[in-house]
């Protein structure tokens, strides 16, 4: 019942008559605002694909019965049920307070004085070249992240524009960038790389092709679930170890797939779906853990996301975030010490090995709260939802959508704030960007 209860939740805020959103825009022009690509991508994870860890839990791979004996209600089974329960503690928690920051018309207080298509490609060179040299930096690498998620999703947004406006240079521009940084992320040996970039397209396209997203929706996630887990698996063994180049590895990853080696294939897909995809296996060690082995955590958790924060460069003996993060998995028995596995919590386990289920309740609350915040903010400064929510907050918080652990989800909001504060000042600055001389709840009228 707990894992229908998130369906159920999905009804309410984004289909039923009492759902609360912004009545700026129609729903099926909003996709990318936090109460629908962040609620379906955080809470679909977190709480939908346990399904499949459940069926291996009884004796199912994929539909088929793999175990000769009768399934028996066991220990396991209860602790499954209660991290379910939390789970859904933990969705209902995400949209109470993105709903409580949601504004029924967004208030703008910035309008765009260029073209926004003309801007767009300006921005998605721009911030390019300013990922790539940010990255060769070690202080400020971690801006590189958001300054190329930018220009990713700007290429997408012009290429899904000229699409629809019918200009085929916009399509070109927009569609090779996107193209070559899709084709990059295959070289990484990261499923996650490849699926984001696959959300940001659907999710864009989405308010024009509805009817071609919502048919293609099922196929896809089945052959990306179906031979991603393969295939980022050959790339990474491979191209990391130093046996091939990454090119090499993609190309041994695709004849792997193309001949057709289903046993390999389906073994490797269920350990994913199981294990990685369903993070409940990891989820049930911390409830075993504690409180019955160790106290909760209390503020500890969230005193050393605070120090986190910290740069380097002002405190040189600054501990080694994955290391600290790190114990509570070791402790909970969760991953070796030995394992080279990074086994990072989210925020849901982070709430509970903090207190409990009041933990859960007011962490996934304030994380909800929030983004719509963070939102709120970026359609404000930037003038609206295209450039302010799409462009912007998506890609600058890309890792609200799934979430981490608090350490590292702590670091990632505050220097995203000031890369997104920085973009704006530079921008007002150079009167790309004006003040409306009324303040006023309006709609975008950005839109194509």
């Amino acid at each position: 019942m707990a894992w229908l209860g998130s369906f159920y939740i999905f009804y309410l805020t984004l289909f039923s008559r009492v759902k609360f959103i912004p009545h700026d825009l129609p729903l099926n022009k909003q996709v990318m605002r936090p109460i629908v690509l962040i609620q379906l991508i955080f809470a679909g994870f977190m709480c939908t694909t346990s399904i499949f860890y459940f069926m291996d839990h009884m004796g199912y791979e994929y539909f088929n019965k793999v175990s000769f004996l009768p399934f028996r209600v066991n220990e396991q089974t209860y602790f499954i049920a209660k991290c379910q329960r939390m789970s859904l503690l933990a969705h209902a928690a995400l949209v109470t307070g993105i709903i409580v920051q949601i504004k029924q018309f967004p208030i703008i207080k910035h309008k765009l004085n260029l073209n926004l298509d003309f801007f767009l490609i300006w921005l998605c060179v721009i911030c390019y070249l300013l990922g790539g040299a940010a990255s060769r930096i070690s202080s400020i690498s971690q801006f590189s992240y958001g300054l190329i998620n930018i220009s990713i999703t700007c290429s997408a947004l012009v290429f899904v524009r000229g699409i629809v406006q019918r200009k085929r240079g916009y399509i070109i521009f927009g569609g090779g960038l996107f193209v070559f940084n899709f084709l990059a992320s295959t070289l990484t040996g990261y499923k996650e790389s490849i699926i984001l970039n696959v959300i940001i397209i659907s999710f864009l396209l989405y308010p024009y092709y509805k009817k071609i997203i919502l048919t293609l929706a099922l196929p896809t996630i089945y052959i990306l679930l179906y031979i991603l887990p393969t295939f980022a698996s050959i790339v990474r063994s491979q191209s990391w170890s130093g046996q091939k180049t990454a090119e090499e590895a993609r190309k041994e990853a695709f004849n792997t797939l193309l001949t057709n080696n289903a046993p390999v294939i389906d073994e490797t897909n269920w350990g994913f779906l199981t294990n990685r995809l369903s993070e409940i296996s990891m989820f049930t060690k911390f409830v075993k853990h504690i409180p019955a082995e160790r106290d909760y955590y209390g503020l500890e958790i969230f005193k050393n996301s605070i120090l986190a924060i910290i740069p380097r460069f002002l405190w040189p003996n600054k501990f080694i975030t994955e290391t600290v993060s790190m114990q509570r998995v070791y402790e909970a028995r969760v991953a070796n010490r030995g394992s080279t596995v990074s086994a990072k919590t989210r925020p849901v386990v982070d709430g509970y090995v903090s207190a409990g289920l009041i933990g859960v309740f007011i962490s996934i609350f304030l994380y909800g709260w929030l983004t719509q915040w963070l939102c709120n903010k970026a359609e404000e400064w930037f003038g609206g939802y295209e450039l302010g929510c799409i462009v912007m907050f998506n890609a600058i918080f890309q890792n609200l959508w799934r979430g981490n652990n608090f350490e590292f989800l702590f670091n990632n909001i505050f220097y995203g704030y000031i890369a997104m504060y920085a973009i704006f000042w530079v921008l007002k600055r150079s009167n790309t960007i004006t003040e409306l001389d009324v303040y006023k709840d309006t709609a975008d009228n950005s839109s194509v």
